[in-house]
Order: structure tokens, then sequence, then C-alpha cells
């Protein structure tokens, strides 16, 4: 399938964003932990965290997690303390995406868990018991939700678990959202330096739980907003998004700093209550920048949108931290070079987990044709690039049901016209 793309020349539109996934599937996992009787209030409703709920609901000896990385992770670890003999699986992607770092963690801790093909890679062999926990050590710049993972069951460990990270911690904002997260189920859990973290073995309580809307798919409407305000400067632009919280622990609230900059002002609707759900509108507020540099190592899921954004704003660039990008849903460093070039822009990764934009472009393809990697950011971050270019098209749509099943929906309500091809 194939989408056209063509955008409006202004927007009012109130947005239905969605819940987030990055708090639905640590929410779940930590409630399945509690043994409580009832779900999390306004769950995802998204591919990843559906895998979840059919896992955590049923645990069928095979479980098959598809494309959804955390779900992968988070499940691994939920398996190894839980009784019983389970394989997980996914996807040919998920097949190929290295969770060797998460197994030797929690064999450490005294998790039975084999590889059943390849060695690091999924499809693994978990048979669960109880763990007695300790000190580990693991190094601070793999994946969050490793660290995540084994966090969540470190309060079902007889003896807790005390984490320690060396050198420099990646993604910190998402391992603080999972600490809060913890709390909220009774977890007694914090920080005792910068680097370790230390879980007491106390178990879970059931509680009510609420879900926060996403900043993360709120990201594609600052995209929006940043692109029409610059190529329609005297429209009246205008985003409301319900549901997001001033204080929130979502890393990818950051967005609204970043944005700033990048010609997006960010209104709350009540900011005396930063721990409350409230409307944030979105209007443009006309700037130029000469270049931006920017560290994404506690925001990485950012990162497409920010790179589409900037350089259609013709803001050269140096963004840092990506070194995660290469084992997402696909290469993602890769996957951007490959399909910015289609539109007439070069960027350059020849620094490891950096990618750089400095003004050089090549000649844009006729009618681009922007790939997806079966990666819904790439083309939830793409689509808006329809701005400037009209007509754009948008290959395997549909990967955008992994996080944002509505999101073409809304860009229609919005008045975005999209057909298919």
């Amino acid at each position: 399938m194939q989408y056209i793309i063509n955008a409006p020349e202004k927007i009012n539109h109130t947005v239905a964003l969605p819940a987030s996934k990055s708090i639905s599937n640590r929410a779940l996992a930590i409630n399945y932990l509690s043994d409580s009787d009832t779900y999390p209030e306004n769950l995802s409703k998204c591919d990843d965290t559906d895998v979840m709920v059919d896992a955590l609901g049923s645990m069928p000896y095979e479980i098959n997690i598809k494309a959804a990385g955390t779900a992968m992770r988070f499940t691994t670890a939920i398996l190894s303390v839980t009784e019983g003999e389970h394989v997980i699986t996914g996807t040919e992607r998920m097949r190929h995406r290295p969770i060797g770092v998460l197994v030797e963690a929690l064999r450490k801790l005294g998790a039975d868990i084999e590889y059943v093909e390849a060695e690091g890679f999924p499809p693994l062999r978990v048979r669960g018991r109880k763990l007695r926990g300790g000190r580990l050590d693991i190094p601070g710049n793999v994946s969050s939700q490793f660290i995540s993972a084994i966090l969540m069951i470190g309060p079902m460990m007889s003896d807790g678990l005390t984490l320690h990270m060396t050198g420099h911690v990646m993604s910190k904002p998402y391992i603080d959202l999972t600490i809060c997260t913890m709390r909220e189920y009774g977890s007694d859990v914090d920080w005792t330096n910068g680097s370790t973290i230390r879980v007491e073995p106390r178990g879970y309580a059931p509680t009510s739980f609420v879900i926060e809307n996403d900043w993360s798919a709120a990201s594609y409407w600052y995209e929006i907003v940043s692109l029409l305000g610059k190529k329609y400067p005297k429209a009246d632009l205008k985003a409301v998004m319900p549901g997001l919280k001033d204080g929130s622990r979502q890393g990818d609230s950051a967005v609204r700093y970043i944005f700033r900059m990048l010609g997006v002002k960010t209104e709350f609707a009540d900011k005396s209550k930063p721990l409350v759900p409230t409307d944030v509108t979105l209007s443009p507020q006309h700037r130029g920048l000469p270049r931006l540099d920017f560290d994404f190592s506690g925001q990485p899921d950012l990162a497409q949108t920010i790179v589409v954004t900037t350089a259609l704003l013709n803001v050269p660039f140096r963004f840092t931290g990506l070194e995660t990008l290469r084992i997402k849903e696909t290469d993602r460093i890769a996957a951007l070079k490959a399909e910015m070039r289609k539109l007439g822009f070069v960027l350059d990764d020849s620094v490891e987990g950096t990618l750089s934009w400095n003004g050089e472009r090549c000649e844009p393809m006729a009618e681009p044709a922007i790939d997806t990697y079966e990666d819904h950011r790439m083309a939830m971050a793409f689509a808006p690039a329809a701005i400037m270019f009209p007509g754009l098209r948008i290959n395997n749509p549909m990967v955008v049901t992994k996080s944002y099943p509505e999101f073409w929906n809304e860009l229609r309500a919005a008045g975005f016209d999209i057909t298919e091809a």
C-alpha cells in the first residue's frame, strides 16, 4: 500500500492523542507482578501494547511478541520470575535484534534462559523461578529497556536488587519513568547515587493507575505546526492536544523545549497542577535558528522527527546520542540517510552515534516515495514533509499501528488530503 499526501495551508484541530505506549507497557508489566485483577486505565490501543495484554493475559507456552521490542524485553524479565516454562519469539526482524545483554544480566541474577536458535537473539526458552537478586553491574550505554526490564522484577527477588550502571547512562529519563511507575505500585526503589539504583524486596501492591497521553505522538504535531508556520507565516495555526502533563516523566516531553527553538510555542491550559493531565496548545512563533546541536541520549525516539524538521527548515544540525538507533525496528540512521536523500538532503553518519547535516544538498526525486522499513516512526516523521513536498508518497503506511493506529485519520481530520495510490 502507498499513501499520497497533500497538506493544508493551516490547521485548527483538537488532536486525539494515543495513550503513552512507554507508560502502558511498564504499567502492564508491574500490574501483572502485583497480582492485580484489573488493568490500568487508558491503556494504549496499539500493536506493542496489545501483544503484552495477550501475553500476560493468557501466558501460553509459546508467546509471539511480533515486532514489539519493549514487550520482548519486559516479558522476558517477567517470565524469568514467573513459574513455568515458556518460549518467547517474534517477527523475523525481532529474531535479529540482539538481546544478549539482557539475557546475561538475568542469568547472573539466577534466571534460567536459553537461546532456541542463534546465540544472543530471540527466540528464548525461559524457565521461571524465584531469583535471589543482589548486586548487578551492567553497562549504562545499553538500551534503557534492558535496564527497565531488570528493575521491574527487582521487588520480586528475595534479596532485592542493587543495579550499578557503568560508564555513561543512556536514556535516563526512561529509567526514571520506570522508577516512578514502580513507586505507584508500592515499590521501594530509588537512586543511591548517579549510577546505582536500589530496589528493596517488598513486592508490589495492586493499585488503580491512569496512563497519561503520549508525548512521542505529540512530536508529529509539533513538526506539522513548525513546518506550516515556516511555509505559511501569516496563517492562523493551532493544534490542541488534551491529556498531557506539564510535569510529565516521559523523556519525550522534552519535545516542547526542542521545538521552542524550531518555532513552536507550547501553552498548558492549567500549569498550577503539573501532575494532572491538561490541554496543550501549539502555535507558531517565528524565529530564525542558524544551527541546532542536540544530544538525544535521553530522547532517542524523537530523533527522526527532529531530523526531518530541521532539514526542511534549512537548519544545519549535529545530533549525538543516537547509538541505539541502529538496533531499533530498523537501522534508523541508515533509513534516515536514504530517505532524506530522496528529498535532496545529504546526511553524514561518519561519527558513530552521530547524525549531521551541514547544508549539503543533492537533486531531490521528482516524485519521492518514502520507504518505512517496518518502522512506525519513519512513516509518522516523514508524513508532515508533505507540507514542503506536495504529493509526497509513503510506502507501507499502516506500520503506524505499532504505536499510533489513528494517525492517518487524525491527519485527515486536521485537513490533510490522503489518498491510496
